[in-house]
């Protein structure tokens, strides 16, 4: 059983790790967003947006390069919260699992030392001498 709560532990141990880097690739989507914005507002003279995506660009490549840049910080930004939730949420099962695994081994435990105590009257034989007859 200690094997098993080790590789719990273990286990959410590497979603948390899991999760930071999900949340950090959401950090590195939001980076290329604000970039990709702000390249397209300075390469493209008078753009045409649909919500945070430019639809109507030049024919220069910088116009291009400021579009993939949009398009690439929206996935990676969407991608790392997705990511984050979802170690987040195996985190939260490992976690349970272990609590699960640390009650039944207290429960044993209990029971164990439960048989080990002697009984009440088993208590009071020992502290009574035996009595003499004589």
């Amino acid at each position: 059983m200690a094997s098993f709560s080790y590789y719990l532990h273990e286990k959410a141990e590497e979603s948390r790790h899991n999760e930071s880097i999900g949340f950090l690739i959401a950090i590195l989507g939001s980076v290329f967003l604000v970039g990709g914005t702000v390249q397209t507002l300075v390469t493209v003279e008078r753009p045409q947006w649909f919500l945070i995506l430019p639809y109507q660009l030049g024919s220069s490549p910088y116009d291009f390069l400021g579009l993939a840049f949009t398009l690439l910080g929206v996935i990676l930004f969407l991608g790392g919260i997705v990511l984050g939730v979802y170690y987040a949420s195996q985190r939260s099962w490992y976690f349970n699992e272990l609590k699960e695994s640390y009650r039944h081994e207290e429960e044993k435990l209990r029971a164990r030392s439960q048989n080990k105590q002697p009984s009440v009257q088993q208590q009071e034989q020992l502290v009574q001498p035996p009595s003499q007859t004589s």
